[in-house]
């Protein structure tokens, strides 16, 4: 695609990511009702809120894109038959928001139905905005834009690994490979949904690690992770924008070392 038109429909997303974290804050800490998703036994909230910000993103996205594909967590695939399709997580970290934890976010990702290009994350209660492109990413708070660059840290025994919680990783093999990164890792931190891939793209950590994940939850975050200038695969290696089993990591030698671990389960 040209830069000059991925940049300008980026910058739509993020303009669409911002004004839905409006809807979503309205809701935010307020009584309301959690369905779930989930089949007996186990447990995948959804809200009002997750329904309206899907709702209005949708219809904004096939009104300025009509030949876009839209494929959202709560309503499925839709829009136009183009090659390019537009992905939507309304609100990642919905057990975050139910529970008032702020670190929850809009994520928007565009691909063309095997890479991802442009991913937005907005952090609504910070003000925080992420965006990139795979070329380059950028923080936005409080009208202030800055580049995004990841550590240049190669070492394990330096890095800080993130994972949202342990039950996404399984058990048997892939929990015994994740023990043992986690044990040559300088810290082990629980939590943090989409917000640890911004972290990891400011600089602030080396590692993330996650298990169940869906096209929508990757494939926004992959182009800041990649444009600020870190890696993310699946664990074998390949494309991560399938979801499930992934890592993502501030600098391609830090990805190698990990991935060497987490390549064996």
């Amino acid at each position: 695609m040209n830069p000059i038109e991925l940049q300008a429909q980026i910058a739509t997303a993020v303009e669409l990511a911002e004004e839905a974290g409006k809807i979503a804050l309205r809701w935010f800490r307020t009584p309301l009702e959690v369905a779930n998703k989930a089949d007996a036994g186990a447990f995948d909230p959804v809200t009002r809120a997750d329904q309206d910000v899907e709702e209005f993103l949708r219809a904004e996205l096939e009104h300025r894109f009509p030949t876009h594909r839209i494929l959202g967590e709560e309503s499925g695939g839709g829009g136009g038959t183009g090659p390019l399709r537009w992905v939507i997580d309304p609100i990642d970290g919905t057990r975050a928001f139910v529970s008032g934890n702020p670190l929850w976010g809009v994520m928007i990702g565009l691909d063309d139905g095997t890479r991802a290009l442009g991913g937005v994350v907005h952090i609504p209660y910070l003000g925080e905005t992420f965006a990139g492109t795979g070329g380059s990413a950028w923080m936005r708070r409080a009208g202030v834009e800055i580049p995004a660059y990841s550590r240049a840290t190669n070492e394990l025994g330096d890095a800080i690994l993130y994972c949202t919680h342990p039950d996404t990783i399984g058990a048997g093999r892939n929990s015994e490979a994740f023990a043992e990164l986690a044990r040559r890792c300088r810290m082990l931190r629980f939590g943090g949904d989409c917000y640890s891939y911004c972290l990891l793209a400011l600089g602030q950590i080396g590692l993330v690690v996650e298990g169940c994940l869906q096209a929508y939850d990757v494939v926004p975050v992959i182009p800041i992770v990649e444009g600020a200038g870190g890696v993310m695969t699946d664990w074998q290696g390949g494309r991560a924008e399938g979801g499930g089993l992934v890592v993502a990591a501030a600098n391609p030698t830090l990805h190698a070392r990990a991935l060497e671990i987490l390549a064996r389960a």
